[in-house]
């Protein structure tokens, strides 16, 4: 795998002034304007961390990356561009899918998707899927503009995935995936958020939990680590 070279530190987390939500909530502004500016700022290295990330999941011996539903997303604003990577998923045999707001404000719909179908323009003009085709996602690889050592993620404000994801029953797997810029002491969780059971970055992949559960209830035998640091038997 390409060596990475070192990483400036992230943004200083200065934290709200309080842990009540309106002071949350104007933290969480202010941060997520940071990260994004400096995501979008990234230097050329950028496409290098990217690959490394991709490599990541690649080499993780997920099976649910292997010939599962995977549901990704649609690059924007700097993200991480995994659609190489769905594409020889699917060539192996998985299946895709991708998340689409059907209302604002309210839990997203996961529509199939697969290479060269016809797509039309989504909220945010972000392309979805032209036919409507609602399947159920064995795992989720959500897109990160900040996280936190807990598995916590800092996106766009708009709450989508939490609602989604919480009302998902069984729940898939989540894989979040973003760069180290975005790693935070904390997002100060509050009792909407969703934690990701699994957090990547050219780094590596962090465990926290398995399907929302502990990772001791899960059959994981130490605390969150990285992939490289537990055995790599893959989980169910």
């Amino acid at each position: 795998m390409q060596e990475i070279p070192p990483e400036d530190p992230p943004p200083a987390d200065d934290g709200p002034d309080s842990q009540d939500w309106p002071d949350v909530r104007r933290w969480r502004k202010r941060t997520r304007a940071r990260l994004l500016e400096r995501r979008l700022a990234l230097p050329e290295r950028g496409a290098g961390e990217a690959a490394a990330i991709v490599g990541n999941l690649e080499a993780a011996g997920i099976p649910e990356l292997e010939e599962g539903r995977i549901s990704f997303y649609w690059p924007f604003k700097g993200e991480i561009d995994l659609r190489p990577f769905l594409r020889a998923r699917l060539a192996g045999g998985a299946r895709g899918a991708l998340p689409v707001v059907v209302e604002k404000n309210c839990a997203m719909e996961f529509w199939h998707w697969q290479p060269r179908m016809k797509m039309s323009a989504g909220i945010w003009n972000i392309p979805v899927p032209a036919e409507r085709q609602p399947v159920r996602p064995d795992v989720v690889l959500v897109p990160l503009l900040g996280f936190d050592a807990a598995g916590y993620r800092l996106g766009y404000g708009g709450g989508y995935y939490d609602r989604t994801l919480a009302g998902l029953s069984p729940p898939p797997l989540t894989l979040g995936v973003g760069y180290e810029c975005g790693r935070l002491e904390t997002i100060h969780p509050q009792p909407h958020d969703v934690p990701l059971d699994a957090i990547a970055t050219e780094r590596g992949i962090a465990w926290h939990r398995s399907r929302g559960r502990p990772l001791d209830e899960a059959g994981f035998a130490s605390p969150p680590c990285f992939r490289h640091e537990v055995d790599p038997t893959p989980r169910q």
